[in-house]
C-alpha cells in the first residue's frame, strides 16, 4: 500500500525470482474522501520512487499507474486479476493500519488454490499481537500512562526506573508564545523540488476531485533519502527550539505556519522513516549536545512519537468499527462552506484553513485548538470534520486522523481518549497567536456585532453540554465562571451565540 513504503522491511531483504510486488494508484483510495491535491501526488510520487528502489534492489516489481487500473473498481478486483494472469499460487500482503483496507483484504474471494498471508508491517514500536490487552475496548485509556510504560519498556529517556531529569512530562513548559525577536530567528524549512506534473496531468485527466493548491513540483520528502535529510534538518536547526514554541502560532512565520515543527508526520506515516529511528535520532542530538538542548524540547518530541502516535494507533484499532460511528455530544451541524475556502473574518481560521489548503499542513494546536475548537463549540457534525481533516492534511491517514478528530479533539467518543473537552474562548487563541491583532472581531468581547465568535460559543457549547460536564473536575473553573455571571449576562451572550450558530456560513 502507499504508507508501506519501508524498504528495511523482511520482505525484501533477499530478492527472489517468484515473488511480483504490486504497487498501484487506484482511485478507490482516491476518491473515499476528497483529498488534498499535493497528498495524492506525495503519496503517488513516493510510491513511484519506492517501486523504482526495491526493483533496483533485484525484486521484480509491477507498478500500476491510474491510466492502468481504470478499469477496476476496487483493489481486490486488481488482486484478482493480477493472480489470473500471472498464474499465481500464494497472495500475501502487509497488514494495513485502516481498519477498512484490512477488512477488504482479509475478506475478499481468491480462487481456492490461492493461499492468503497477512504479516506485520514491522513498523510500530507497540506489537499488534499486544494492541488488545493495552487497549481494552470501549475502555478510557489515558496516554499519559502509556507513554510512561513505553518509556521504562524501551529504556527511553530514563535513569534506572525514573525518567531522566526527574519528571516524565514538561508539557507545561511547551507553551511559549513568540516574540518579534522569536519571529526573526525561525528558519525556513527543508523543501524539495519534487517534479509532480505528470502526477497532476493524470489526476486531472481521470477527474480525480481534489481540495487545495499545488505546484509543479512538490515540497514533501517522498524518498528515504530525503526523509532521513529532514530528520537532520530538524535535529541539527528545529528541535532546540521545538519545545517551547511546539503550541505557538503565527501568520508571520517564514515557514508557512510550521514554525519548530519536524515535518516529519508524512515520512513515518508512509513508513519511509521507522519511529525508532526518528526517535534515536532526536536522543542521539540530546547526548552530543551535552545538556545544551532542552529536556522539555527532547522529552515534548519524543512524547509525540513515542507516546501519542503509539497511543492513537491502539485506540483506533481496539475501538474500530464502532469508533467511527460515535457522536457522544450528538452534533448535527454541516461544515461551513469556508471550510473548503478558508474565506472567513475569522483571521485564526483564516489563516490555519488558508495555510492547510496552501501546505497541505497544519501543526497539532491548529488543527486542536484553532478548526478543532471551532467545530466543537459550533457542534459540527464528526462525519463531516473527519471527512474534512481525512482529506486536508499529507499525514492524514484514518487510524491516526480519527482518534485525534472524533476523540482528541471532538469529545465524540465521550471520553476515551480526553477527560475533557477541548473547549477554548478566544483568549486562548490570543495568548497563543498573533492571529487576534489583525481580526476583524475583537477577542475580548462576547456580545455584539465585533465580538470574538469563539467566545460566545464557548459558553454556548458549556451551557448545552453542563449536564456532562458540569461536574468534571477539570472544568470546575470555567463553569465557576458562567454561574457568577449576571442571569442578564448569560442571556445575552446565549442569545448571541444562538445568531451566530445559524449563520455559520457568514461569519
Amino acid at each position: 500500500m502507499g504508507d508501506q513504503l519501508n524498504a528495511h522491511h523482511s520482505w525484501f531483504k533477499i530478492p527472489t525470482t517468484d515473488t511480483l510486488y504490486v504497487i498501484a494508484e487506484l482511485r478507490q483510495e482516491t476518491d473515499y474522501v476528497v483529498h488534498h491535491v499535493q497528498k495524492v501526488c506525495a503519496f503517488f510520487l513516493a510510491m513511484r520512487h519506492f517501486a523504482e528502489a526495491i526493483q533496483k534492489a533485484g525484486h521484480q516489481v509491477c507498478y500500476l499507474t491510474l491510466d492502468d487500473t481504470q478499469t477496476y473498481d476496487n483493489l481486490p478486483a486488481l488482486i484478482c486479476d493480477l493472480v489470473k494472469r500471472h498464474g499465481c499460487n500464494a497472495f500475501e500482503y502487509q497488514r494495513p493500519d485502516e481498519y477498512r483496507l484490512l477488512e477488504q483484504l482479509r475478506h475478499f474471494s481468491l480462487p481456492a488454490h490461492v493461499t492468503r498471508t497477512e504479516t506485520d508491517t514491522e513498523h510500530f514500536l507497540l506489537p499488534f499481537d499486544e494492541i488488545t490487552r493495552a487497549f481494552p475496548k470501549g475502555r478510557a485509556i489515558r496516554m499519559e500512562m502509556f507513554y510512561r510504560r513505553m518509556r521504562k519498556r524501551f529504556d527511553i529517556l530514563m535513569e534506572g526506573d525514573q525518567p531522566e531529569g526527574g519528571r516524565w512530562n514538561y508539557d507545561n513548559e511547551n507553551r511559549q508564545a513568540l516574540s518579534e525577536d522569536d519571529l526573526a530567528a525561525i528558519p525556513a524549512p527543508l523543501t524539495f523540488g519534487n517534479d509532480v506534473s505528470a502526477i497532476l496531468d493524470r489526476i486531472r485527466r481521470h477527474g480525480i476531485k481534489t481540495m487545495g493548491y499545488a505546484e509543479p513540483v512538490l515540497p514533501w520528502p517522498v524518498t528515504r533519502q530525503q526523509a532521513k535529510a529532514v530528520l537532520q534538518y530538524f535535529c541539527e536547526h528545529l528541535l532546540p527550539h521545538f519545545g517551547a514554541f511546539q503550541d505557538a502560532m503565527t501568520h508571520r512565520s517564514p515557514n508557512k505556519g510550521s514554525i519548530y515543527h519536524s515535518r516529519l508526520s508524512f515520512a513515518l506515516n508512509a513508513k519511509l522513516l521507522h519511529p525508532s529511528q526518528v526517535i534515536h535520532a532526536v536522543l542521539a542530538s540530546h547526548h552530543a549536545s551535552q545538556g545544551e538542548l532542552p529536556l522539555a524540547s527532547v522529552e515534548g518530541f519524543i512524547r509525540q512519537i513515542l507516546g501519542w502516535r503509539e497511543y492513537v494507533r491502539g485506540m483506533y484499532r481496539a475501538n474500530m468499527p464502532y469508533y467511527a460511528r460515535v457522536n457522544h455530544l450528538n452534533a448535527v451541524r454541516p461544515l461551513p462552506e469556508w471550510f473548503w475556502t478558508g474565506k472567513t473574518r475569522m483571521r485564526c481560521l483564516a489563516e490555519a484553513i488558508g495555510q492547510s489548503l496552501d501546505t497541505a499542513y497544519a501543526h497539532h494546536i491548529q488543527r486542536l485548538m484553532v478548526t478543532g475548537n471551532f467545530a466543537l463549540l459550533a457542534g459540527l457534525h464528526p462525519d463531516e470534520v473527519d471527512q474534512w481533516y481525512l482529506g486536508i492534511y499529507v499525514d492524514a491517514l484514518e487510524w491516526v486522523e480519527l482518534p485525534n478528530t472524533r476523540g482528541m479533539s471532538q469529545f465524540a467518543d465521550g471520553g476515551l481518549i480526553a477527560s475533557k473537552p477541548y473547549a477554548a474562548s478566544g483568549n486562548y487563541l490570543n495568548k497563543m497567536s498573533d492571529y487576534c491583532g489583525a481580526c476583524q472581531y475583537r477577542v475580548r468581547e462576547k456580545t455584539g456585532p465585533s465580538a470574538c465568535p469563539f467566545n460566545s460559543l464557548y459558553w454556548h457549547f458549556l451551557d448545552r453540554h453542563e449536564k456532562r460536564f458540569g461536574s468534571n473536575p477539570r472544568m470546575a473553573y470555567p463553569y465557576a465562571g458562567w454561574r457568577r455571571m449576571p442571569p442578564s449576562q448569560r442571556e445575552a451572550i446565549l442569545s448571541h451565540a444562538e445568531t451566530l450558530l445559524a449563520t455559520l456560513d457568514t461569519l
